[in-house]
């Protein structure tokens, strides 16, 4: 009765936000490009001889003179009509845009040179993008270990996610991954188990967390992208042979006070929620802080991408498992460098080291887990 009860309450709460979104997009006339389409601020880089061409270079786009129709690159002025028309058409219909025009007051004559010292870009609002309940699954962010999921749309608010290990885990600690379908902010979800990132780590495994077949539902209220809330649910139990594997001695650590500590292997059913708040901090294209509750236990943490600083541009996130009636608390950090290939790579691909502090198989506060993670940009300039 409970989960006829909960289907019926997801049901209600999708049909209520089917009305509210398909309101006409005003037109903006003065603007600026947030970067996140690679490829395209490349080519218009390219046009204009700017060599190297930077994925993140400030553009900025002036139509509010219809004879004398301008775009700026990294403070450079260009005519828009010495872009080709496929180009112009690509730059007018872009779906990422600060409208600048928002931002012109009566006091501007006195803050225009203090707004130009860029203080602001410090810590932002979000991109309206990152804010919708219904297209805040778009990510071109495709993460091998942990993280939040790479989704991508058919159309508008449909689509799919897929992500490998939980979006709180860390590098080795997970058998799952997960693929999503998404519409008007309901995502329904199928998870399963692959030992390939796991089956090489031969010490500290008694804090992994192991899954089977599984499926999930959650919902994002439709008055902004800041409240999840779902239910986790186990189709199969683990067999003979994989509680012996999960749960071997290898896995296990026996403390001299007596305590044991052991994997977590999930089964059962689980009422999961989240809550967000999307930020830009350091000029990053998808950024979030967040209070979590999965699987039974509680995350806090902060997640970031191409967060740029001195010229650097690199991804941050670290989550605090600060309570499970299961494992031992732990801390994840990832730290992902962007600009270390050449070509398609340079803006494509961030590596770095990915790390768990936690306790060890002697008892004792240390680093359980320590890998190279690597993340894709999908769809950057190839």
């Amino acid at each position: 009765m409970k989960r006829n009860n909960l289907i019926l309450f997801f049901l209600f709460l999708f049909v209520f936000s089917f009305s509210g979104y398909s309101q006409e997009e005003e037109r903006i006339l003065y603007f600026q490009m947030e970067p996140l389409d690679d490829s395209l601020f490349i080519k218009i880089q390219e046009r204009f001889f700017i060599e190297p061409p930077d994925p993140k270079a400030e553009v900025i786009v002036d139509l509010r003179d219809n004879t004398n129709q301008t775009i700026s690159v990294k403070g450079a002025l260009y005519p828009l009509l010495a872009l080709e028309e496929d180009l112009r058409s690509r730059i007018l219909v872009y779906p990422f845009k600060l409208n600048l025009e928002e931002t012109i007051n009566y006091g501007s004559v006195f803050t225009s040179v203090l707004n130009k010292l860029r203080l602001k870009k410090i810590v932002n609002p979000p991109s309206v993008f990152q804010i919708s309940p219904t297209l805040g699954y778009i990510n071109p962010f495709l993460q091998f270990m942990g993280g939040e999921r790479f989704g991508f749309a058919l159309k508008k608010d449909v689509g799919f996610s897929f992500g490998i290990g939980t979006p709180y885990s860390g590098a080795i600690e997970t058998n799952l991954y997960e693929i999503n379908f998404h519409l008007l902010g309901l995502k329904v979800g199928y998870i399963s188990n692959d030992d390939t990132f796991i089956e090489h780590k031969h010490s500290n495994n008694h804090n992994n967390i192991y899954i089977t077949k599984s499926y999930q539902v959650s919902y994002v209220v439709p008055f902004g992208n800041f409240f999840e809330f779902g239910y986790f649910k186990s189709i199969d139990n683990f067999d003979s042979l994989q509680t012996l594997l999960y749960s071997s001695e290898q896995n296990i650590a026996r403390l001299k006070n007596g305590r044991i500590l052991d994997p977590f292997l999930v089964e059962g059913a689980f009422y999961n929620w989240e809550f967000r708040y999307p930020i830009k901090i350091l000029e990053s294209t998808r950024s979030k802080i967040y209070v979590e509750k999965y699987l039974n236990e509680i995350h806090i943490g902060y997640t970031g991408r191409e967060l740029s600083l001195a010229g650097s541009v690199f991804d941050l996130r670290f989550d605090a498992m600060v309570k499970s009636k299961e494992r031992e608390p732990q801390y994840v950090m990832d730290i992902l460098v962007q600009k270390v290939f050449e070509y398609w790579a340079f803006a494509a691909i961030a590596i770095g080291p990915s790390v768990i502090f936690g306790t060890l198989d002697n008892g004792k506060p240390g680093f359980t887990s320590l890998f190279v993670n690597v993340r894709l940009k999908v769809g950057s300039s190839l």
